[in-house]
């Protein structure tokens, strides 16, 4: 029998759901970032108005950030990236690099750990917060290169290799142009939307109402990004525990790409 959305709240002695949040450029930042997505890849451009026409809401200054949120996020095909690493020890950069590399084995993309931080796409830290994060695709050129676009703030030199793998492949992913798997359009969660916001309104995450739609409930539009069906094994998505969705069946443990990714890699970058 399903359970009813008064299932009580994950306890302290489960295993905390330890996901990264995505990361919003400010309205600037869009239109720099929407200007250089179009550059970067023809294809990411949004589609044409007819003449005359206005976006809905929008005036005519504020219809380039409008515009934006219809723009591409994806990288020319065969695009080689360059990643710098603005800190962290040799470890932890040998790691990242490793793992970062499996994309490579799949996808028409190469990255260049050897970039400076002037011509870097990626730019890495690993202290710039707690939290793991990355922006999405082309979004990393809207940011100033003082910034990371990137961000892996719990794994340390003694980190154990499978978190290594779960976390720095899924945030490479993100760069790639991948979305969270859960806010897929094409996704089957129902969310027990109560204990949604009661689980990560508290902590660790401690996030507002505006974080956890962001986050957790909110889908992409399709016209957005290019979304795959929704794959219940891609590294892109979280375990969630049952408690926090509707029938009360926890989403899978996802540590390795899964061959919908590797699919949805493919034919993002044949």
């Amino acid at each position: 029998m399903a359970k009813s959305d008064k299932t009580p709240l994950p306890t302290k002695h489960d295993k905390t759901i330890h996901m990264c949040c995505d990361r919003v450029l400010s309205g600037a930042e869009k239109v720099r970032a929407m200007h250089a997505a179009i550059q970067e890849n023809s294809a990411n451009a949004p589609p044409k108005l007819a003449p005359r026409a206005r976006l809905f809401g929008a005036s005519s200054m504020e219809a380039p950030a409008k515009m934006a949120l219809q723009t591409g996020k994806k990288w020319a095909d065969g695009k080689t990236l360059g990643v710098y690493f603005m800190d962290g020890s040799a470890t932890q950069k040998s790691r990242v690099t490793a793992q970062a590399m499996k994309w490579t084995t799949v996808a028409n993309i190469k990255f260049d750990f050897s970039a400076t931080r002037a011509n870097a796409h990626i730019r890495i830290s690993f202290v710039a917060d707690a939290g793991s994060w990355s922006y999405i695709g082309t979004d990393c050129l809207g940011v100033a290169k003082s910034k990371p676009t990137m961000n892996f703030g719990w794994l340390r030199d003694n980190t154990d290799e499978t978190e290594y793998e779960r976390v720095v492949v899924h945030e490479f992913g993100h760069a790639l142009g991948a979305i969270h798997e859960h806010q897929n359009s094409k996704g089957g969660i129902q969310w027990n939307l109560p204990a949604v916001y009661a689980y990560f309104g508290g902590p660790p995450n401690n996030w507002t109402k505006e974080q956890v739609d962001n986050n957790v409930i909110g889908k992409y539009s399709v016209d957005q990004l290019n979304a795959s069906k929704y794959d219940p094994d891609s590294i892109m998505l979280y375990q969630f525990d049952g408690a926090l969705i509707k029938g009360g069946k926890p989403t899978k443990f996802n540590t390795k790409l899964s061959r919908g990714d590797k699919r949805f890699i493919r034919k993002q970058y044949p």
